[in-house]
């Protein structure tokens, strides 16, 4: 066993490192002898645990490194620093490690019990800190190893029900924005967790294999999910993610960091030194990293002073301090001005990942311009030849332009949109570097009580007890005020973080001439058409099954919708919050529901139209599943919720209320109640089985079956006396799927005859696969939504 320091409570105490005994016989470290109460592993001090000062006035309790105390592996309290008064961390007879703050408030522990009559705590010489129970065997009732922070020690680790947080920056020890973790297929993901957006940048999907050993060899059928660093240098997945140090194999002091900057690297101390040197890093492209440069910004790579941030022409700094929060505009957005006219300024090597608003193959740079200048909210497009032999130039336009970066050798380039009478200079060195701090941490406020026993304590608790009549009736004045107006904050702290406005109750009846005007509605609740006072025109969707629903647990759900944002998704403006009622303002889709353009009688969507809301629809389903902060079920998918813009570009409406699921519990997948639409849902449903994002995957299929065929999945679908089959009836799946039994031109025979001969046959029976493959009746077979989009898109990109 690796040699340890013990602190061991129980009837005899053979050691005791914890100086403070308290009555309740509980052993306590206090935060007012840092230098003293301490833990430190022996004999090698390698390791050493107690309070570490993270701030002015602020502490946590963590492990460092004996001989590099600025260089922590775990913390336990990293978003909630004490006080450095009278706090003390705790082991209680009951087995359970407490974490005080200013003898008030706890704000950490072990959550553990026994009924053991000693209990040891241990720092091991490999850094884990174990809670251990007399017993024959030394039952582990806790260990720090099971709870990473952003450090993995060597052999330490990394689960599917755990993952690295990076620090907020290399002063600031608080969670930031990048993640390390396994998700829900298995694969081991880098994620940058913005303030606006989320986006998963490690490993890319179009590198990811097929579990065939092409791309980077990543593997989704080993669903162990552990990751970790042996000492040999060597980082191994269960995804079949290998990675080896520069100095691997050779036994040296090592540790797995995933660095504020969104990089993971690995450290190596040699021998005899005391300083860290990098011996491996995950990403060698450091502007590759998501979330370094913010909004409208873009990074370059400069080899003598690293990677700097710089803001597109024609904008500027947010903060000339801080280049997270990237630039903003020195002119009006189009959509405020449809007046101002436009030039397209060229730059070259410049790429910005994602966000595309829409890909348009064979476009010719006029062509591309075309399409922006149509659109208000493009701020630019992106122009490239094809890697692929015989697809000519290519165009991504843009409406965010988000991890932008410039990479010497890139055969693309980017136009943005700028007014044609703005002065602007081209790039120069008006970028920051990216080596500093930002987000310090501030001076904990928290306040503490001191014991005084003097003459003015007694006096205060006199004249308290005397007038305590009147304190009752003060304190239930301001808890009814606080009460009443909890909400009003919580609504206003919102608002601030995602942009939206809330709206009174009058305010949206008034927009919508008292709800006159109808354009939707299903089981959630009624869409009205609205003009607001500013003169947009919106969509606001009045809610009945939230009805009742608390203010407090509305706006919370409300506030994780409002961290999404994809192309594909429905735009929310704002929200309403108001008594009994509870309302969303989404922004206006012109052409309607995919419903009502199926059904319409007067227009016909042609074929590119009907392709492109089959990507669109998901790659939003894909986003909500496997890309945002939260893991989203949407849980109805139907024509009625894919709602069409002025383009005809699809977007997914009636998420985020249905079912919120924490990525990192799997297992709670049940629900108080079948949801759906008839036709639509999974077999799931019916026979009680575990529900994940494979019923959004079924629905999916029977939505693009439907936009094949043109026939509805609840109605009965007559088949011939040609068919070889005598059923009178059946259902849309079964009809598809026999077609399909009897030959090559199946195709042909199950096309919606809206269409005529006016569609793609190539493009229609990979639909038509991929939609069968998402009905399938076993859930596991089912594709994953990103899979459908590579599929579709795949052969886009070779037809």
């Amino acid at each position: 066993m690796a040699s340890s320091t013990t602190l061991c409570l129980g009837v005899l105490i053979p050691l005791i490192l914890f100086h403070n005994l308290h009555a309740s016989s509980s052993l306590s470290l206090s935060v007012e002898k840092l230098k003293e109460d301490v833990i430190v592993s022996s004999p090698k001090p390698t390791f050493t645990a107690g309070f570490y000062a993270v701030g002015h006035n602020a502490f946590c309790f963590a492990i460092w490194y004996t001989n590099s105390p600025n260089t922590l592996v775990w913390i336990a309290n990293r978003d909630h620093p004490v006080n450095g008064r009278r706090s003390t961390l705790s082991l209680h007879k009951s087995g359970n490690l407490v974490l005080t703050d200013a003898a008030q408030f706890q704000v950490w522990s072990t959550a553990t019990a026994t009924t053991s009559k000693q209990v040891h705590l241990r720092l091991h010489d490999n850094g884990n800190l174990v809670l251990l129970e007399d017993s024959s065997d030394n039952a582990v009732l806790w260990q720090s190893f099971d709870f990473p922070t952003d450090t993995l020690l060597p052999n330490q680790p990394l689960r599917g029900s755990t993952n690295l947080v990076s620090s907020r920056s290399g002063s600031n020890h608080s969670s930031g924005f990048y993640k390390l973790f396994f998700d829900f297929e298995n694969v081991l993901r880098l994620m940058y967790q913005g303030p606006r957006v989320s986006s998963v940048f490690w490993p890319y999907a179009w590198l990811q294999s097929n579990n065939f050993g092409n791309g980077n060899g990543r593997s989704t059928f080993n669903d162990s999910r552990v990751a970790l660093l042996d000492d040999l240098g060597a980082v191994l997945s269960s995804d079949n993610f290998t990675f080896r140090t520069i100095d691997y194999g050779t036994v040296l002091q090592r540790r797995l960091t995933l660095d504020h900057d969104g990089n993971v690297r690995v450290y190596t101390m040699i021998d005899g030194e005391e300083k860290w040197v990098v011996s491996g890093l995950f990403r060698p492209q450091p502007c590759f990293i998501h979330g370094i440069c913010g909004p409208n910004s873009y990074c370059t790579n400069v080899p003598t002073i690293g990677r700097k941030c710089s803001c597109l022409p024609g904008h500027r700094w947010v903060d000339g301090q801080d280049w997270t929060l990237g630039c903003i505009p020195n002119f009006e957005p189009w959509c405020n001005n449809t007046m101002q006219e436009s030039r397209f300024v060229g730059l070259p090597e410049f790429d910005f990942y994602g966000y595309d608003y829409g890909f348009y193959p064979n476009h010719t740079y006029e062509e591309c311009v075309n399409q922006c200048l149509r659109l208000c909210q493009c701020k630019g497009f992106q122009h490239s030849l094809s890697d692929q032999g015989g697809l000519g130039s290519q165009c991504y336009l843009k409406t965010q332009l988000l991890n932008g970066h410039r990479s010497a050798g890139f055969t693309g380039s980017f136009f943005l949109r700028l007014p044609l009478s703005l002065d602007y200079e081209n790039p120069i060195n008006n970028g920051l570097v990216c080596g500093g701090n930002s987000g310090g941490v501030k001076e904990l406020e928290r306040p503490y009580v001191e014991e005084k026993e003097n003459e003015s304590v007694r006096f205060m608790l006199w004249f308290a007890s005397a007038l305590g009549g009147i304190e009752v009736l003060c304190f239930l004045m301001v808890w009814c005020f606080l009460f009443r107006n909890n909400a009003d904050k919580q609504a206003y702290v919102l608002a601030a973080e995602t942009g939206f406005r809330k709206f009174s109750y009058s305010e949206l009846k008034q927009a919508s001439k008292g709800f006159s005007e109808e354009i939707g509605r299903g089981g959630g609740g009624t869409v009205y058409k609205g003009v607001l006072s500013d003169d947009r025109v919106v969509a606001i969707k009045r809610l009945h099954e939230v009805a009742n629903q608390g203010e407090s647990d509305f706006l919370a759900e409300v506030s994780i919708i409002g961290r999404l944002n994809h192309m594909n998704l429905i735009g929310m403006l704002g929200f309403c919050a108001e008594g009994k009622y509870r309302l969303l303002v989404y922004e206006y889709m012109e052409n309607g529901s995919l419903a009502q353009n199926l059904s319409s009688s007067s227009t016909v969507l042609d074929w590119t139209k009907r392709y492109n809301i089959a990507l669109g629809t998901a790659r939003g389903l894909a986003y909500l599943h496997e890309e945002c902060l939260e893991w989203i079920l949407h849980c109805d998918i139907k024509p009625q919720n894919i709602l069409l813009d002025s383009d005809y570009q699809p977007k997914v409406a009636d998420f985020g209320l249905s079912k919120l699921l924490n990525r990192n519990n799997l297992d709670n997948s049940t629900f108080s109640r079948i949801r759906g639409t008839r036709g639509y849902m999974a077999p799931e449903w019916l026979f009680n089985l575990p529900i994940t994002s494979k019923v959004d995957v079924y629905s999916y299929g029977i939505v693009v079956l439907e936009m094949i065929t043109g026939r509805s999945p609840t109605a009965g679908i007559q088949i011939t006396a040609l068919d070889a089959e005598s059923h009178n009836h059946g259902r849309l799946v079964t009809w598809v799927r026999e077609q399909r039994r009897k030959g090559s031109s199946w195709v042909d025979q199950i096309v919606d005859p809206a269409l005529g001969s006016n569609y793609d046959r190539n493009e229609m029976e990979i639909l038509a696969t991929v939609a069968l493959e998402c009905v399938e009746e076993e859930k596991d077979v089912r594709p994953s939504m990103s899979h459908v989009v590579e599929r579709i898109q795949s052969h886009e990109h070779n037809s």
